[in-house]
């Protein structure tokens, strides 16, 4: 049995990979679970699937979860807690499946520990992803992007082609304001952007995905995760999501990976990587696609997109600075504080404060990842 922790099990992400472990009863072992606030949920997985150990993200949740969960369970609590989790022995892959910069410290530590990652937190790459790939080099440690984009670049890269790359296309569902005016941006509810015409995600990666950031985003891990120049990464809308992204090669051959829009694929493909097993989910039918359909991102109307580029090509911490300024402008937005059309306005504002440092360590990351948030807020103030 393949022994697994999971760092966000009460998420979007987390969830779907535990029924992926339902489908497989005989082949994954569930070692320790952590979530951040839900405690009740949490209790009942840990009911479920039985792990030694369990984390949440407060101490006050600690006492009530002691109180929910029966038998022997070690419990941890917080950022620690999380690190700890990936301290284990005798784990054989950790999913890092929770929100934001906090998966940045258990992906190093896992990652030092030699536990495969399967890494479903795009923050990590986009804020340290020079660091990430370093440690995993240094250790001889696998990470296997869970990401649906990330993972079709992964199973289409021909390791004897690699300098045969003529660029990395990642498709982009538009999200639901694919059709919209800049003037009907204006009036976005958060209600409103987190109805996504095809996924199933949390809050904060909907929203960015509802703006084309996190397909920014994603351009930035791509081009850590495969060492890939910017110049050679390319995002093309495709509203279907069926096409999950494609490499194209020199000689004008592209490799695409297609499939039902479920991150179910993708995370069964992480945990049985190099095999695939048959499951239960939906496939894919031909039959029933009446459209399959490209066109390209509205730099103009999404101007969080060429932000994101713009980040990443300056490099150093200048993505750190993106993303924490994004993170606190989508929390806000969230709350009602600030238009949906004013989230790419406060990260340029705050990117243009900062001067880049292009030798940094993961203290540095995460100074700067706090001095961004706290001029996010200041900038909403002004």
């Amino acid at each position: 049995m393949k022994k697994i922790v999971i760092l966000g099990s009460t998420g979007s992400v987390g969830r779907q990979a535990l029924q992926v472990i339902d489908e497989f009863p005989h082949e994954f072992k569930i070692v320790g679970l952590a979530a951040g606030a839900n405690v009740q949920l949490l209790a009942e997985q840990v009911e479920k699937y039985r792990p030694q150990y369990a984390s949440i993200g407060s101490e006050e949740d600690t006492v009530l979860l002691k109180h929910l969960i029966k038998g022997k369970v070690e419990i941890f609590n917080g950022e620690k807690g999380l690190v700890e989790l990936a301290k284990l022995k005798d784990i054989d892959l950790i999913l890092i499946a929770v929100s934001g910069i906090t998966g940045l410290l258990p992906t190093l530590t896992a990652l030092e520990n030699k536990i495969t990652v399967a890494l479903a937190n795009k923050e990590t790459m986009v804020t340290a992803g020079s660091l990430v790939m370093e440690k995993a080099k240094e250790h001889g440690t696998a990470i296997i992007p869970v990401d649906s984009e990330h993972s079709a670049l992964f199973q289409c890269l021909e390791k004897e082609n690699i300098t045969a790359i003529e660029k990395l296309i990642l498709t982009a569902s538009g999200g639901p304001f694919l059709k919209a005016t800049r003037e009907e941006l204006s009036n976005v509810s958060p209600q409103m952007a987190l109805q996504h015409p095809n996924w199933r995600m949390g809050a904060k990666i909907t929203v960015d995905c509802a703006g084309l950031i996190n397909k920014g985003l994603e351009i930035m891990e791509a081009h850590w995760l495969f060492d890939v120049p910017y110049e050679k990464i390319e995002v093309v809308v495709h509203p279907q999501s069926i096409i999950h992204s494609m490499v194209q090669y020199q000689d004008g051959s592209v490799l695409a990976q297609l499939g039902s829009p479920d991150m179910r694929i993708p995370i069964q493909y992480a945990f049985t990587y190099p095999q695939r097993l048959a499951n239960s989910f939906p496939h894919l039918d031909f039959y029933q696609l009446r459209e399959i359909s490209f066109q390209k991102p509205d730099f103009t109307k999404f101007p969080g997109l060429a932000l994101a580029i713009r980040a990443g090509k300056i490099g150093g911490t200048m993505p750190t600075v993106f993303n924490g300024a994004n993170e606190e402008a989508v929390a806000l937005f969230l709350k009602g504080c600030i238009r949906f059309i004013d989230i790419p306005q406060i990260i340029e504002k705050v990117m243009i404060q900062h001067q880049t440092l292009a030798n940094f360590q993961v203290s540095d990351i995460l100074e700067i990842d706090h001095w961004a948030r706290l001029k996010a807020q200041e900038v909403i103030a002004d």
